[in-house]
């Protein structure tokens, strides 16, 4: 019987546990233990029901062209409950000297596609509209060489399109910094686009091209139940003794014949060990062991976020915009770095006569934010909203959320730092990584990474 330690009960480590778990019905000799700090499982995943809203904590959906957690959910049943986005509400704002001006049509993550309504956009000075228009002809350009997103933006469309759109996306997506974000680890395509096509713009409507003909499907994908359905099918289907809540790991050891996990005052013993926790708590289990390898994980940084969900009356929801909501560049000096319209992105979630919007604080510009109290933080967010929205009444209700150092930091070199550290755990047999840190911090990213170092392990536990 090989007995295999998961340490870390969020999406990642539990993707990793149903997969032993299907192993072990299927009649492998195998078990596994899922270490978890805190008191619950599914790390982000969290929603719960508040005045008829559905309100998610953390990840309220996921990429839809990414398979692995619409796979999942396919896999414990839950195939029936998955929903998309409403697309045909589908306009994001950008705030730019105190308005909401939408992004203009054709613009596909970045990348215009269509010069016209770029051409009529207020969103961009006529010297970043004439840039776009000779994007068109840039020559292929290929390096071997890792660059911030900054860095590859600017060269092709200024610093204006930097500081509009790919700072504010960026910072919505991983609460970072364009200028530190790597291209190849972030947006390996455009690296990929400006080899073969030289300019980004060809390259998006070649790719488009390739999938003309095809069904298209909604940007986003979500749980009619909220993402915490998933957590909670998932962890029906696992052994219930394999789960340990409330239950930190302060400690391992590399054995002769495994590995030792020190769990209170006790060591237990395993012959493989999951680590599927941020990257900086990896390099403490670790530090004993393997210092280098415990360094590059600790080099690897993190943000923290603050979510905070508002719910408003109808009279409200009226007068919002139509859209998914709106970005909020850092030379507009806000603390807000992003609004989401819940009650438009996902209409399910929020009963007709309510406005649920969700707005988002921290990340790696303003780590300060978790410091604040709820009440600092709720009252910050109404004088912001009202100052870009003209909300003025009082919210019926909020909810707060703090998620410190959640959001992983794929700086400059990051595949680099990974290729070393690869090299490094090839040299501790039995032990294997997951997580937001290492290839993807999205939902499905961490899916898939669970799932891809479970198949690693028990390949290798194999006689």
């Amino acid at each position: 019987m090989k007995r295999i330690a998961i340490i870390g009960g969020g999406i990642s480590g539990l993707s990793a546990a149903l997969t032993l778990e299907v192993r072990r019905r299927a009649g492998e000799a195998l078990a596994y233990v899922v270490f978890e700090a805190s008191p619950r499982l599914g790390g982000v995943l969290r929603s719960e029901e508040v005045d008829g809203c559905l309100v998610e904590a953390g990840p309220d959906s996921f990429l839809t062209e990414k398979p692995w957690a619409a796979d999942l959910c396919r896999q414990v049943g839950l195939g029936s409950q998955l929903l998309g986005s409403n697309d045909g509400l589908r306009r994001t704002y950008i705030l730019l000297k105190g308005r909401l001006l939408p992004m203009p049509d054709g613009l596909m993550f970045l990348v215009p596609t269509k010069m016209w309504p770029v051409a009529f956009s207020s969103l961009f000075s006529f010297g970043t509209k004439l840039r776009m228009a000779r994007e068109w002809f840039r020559r292929p350009r290929a390096s071997g060489e890792d660059e911030s997103v900054a860095s590859l933006v600017e060269r092709h469309y200024g610093t204006e399109m930097v500081d509009r759109l790919a700072d504010p996306l960026l910072s919505g997506v991983y609460g970072g910094e364009a200028a530190h974000l790597s291209v190849r680890a972030v947006l390996p395509r455009f690296a990929a686009m400006e080899a073969e096509h030289g300019s980004l713009g060809r390259g998006m409507l070649a790719a488009r091209k390739a999938l003309a003909g095809k069904a298209s499907h909604p940007i986003f994908t979500t749980l009619k139940g909220g993402m915490q359905q998933l957590v909670n099918a998932v962890v029906a289907r696992l052994d219930p003794a394999a789960l340990r809540t409330g239950t930190p790991v302060q400690g391992l050891k590399k054995e002769s014949s495994g590995w030792s996990v020190r769990v209170g005052d006790s060591w237990q013993a395993f012959d493989a060990v999951i680590l599927a926790v941020p990257a900086p708590a990896a390099a403490m289990l670790l530090r004993e062991t393997d210092a280098e390898l415990a360094n590059e994980l600790g080099s690897i940084a993190y943000s923290s976020s603050v979510t905070v969900a508002l719910g408003y009356d109808k009279g409200v929801r009226d007068r919002l915009p139509r859209g998914f909501g709106f970005l909020v560049p850092r030379s507009e000096n806000k603390r807000l770095l992003a609004a989401t319209f819940v009650h438009n992105k996902f209409s399910h979630r929020v009963v007709d006569d309510r406005a649920l919007l969700r707005c988002f604080l921290g990340g790696s510009r303003d780590e300060a934010a978790l410091a604040m109290s709820d009440e600092q933080i709720v009252l910050t967010v109404m004088k912001e909203l009202r100052e870009v929205l003209s909300i003025a009444v009082r919210p019926l209700f909020t909810r707060v959320y703090r998620w410190t150092s959640s959001m992983a930091q794929y700086d400059v070199g990051h595949l680099e730092k990974l290729e070393r550290m690869e090299r490094l755990r090839q040299r501790l047999p039995g032990l294997a990584l997951a997580g937001n840190g290492l290839r993807g911090i999205g939902v499905p990213d961490c899916v898939r990474s669970g799932r891809e170092v479970a198949e690693q392990v028990t390949k290798a536990l194999q006689p």
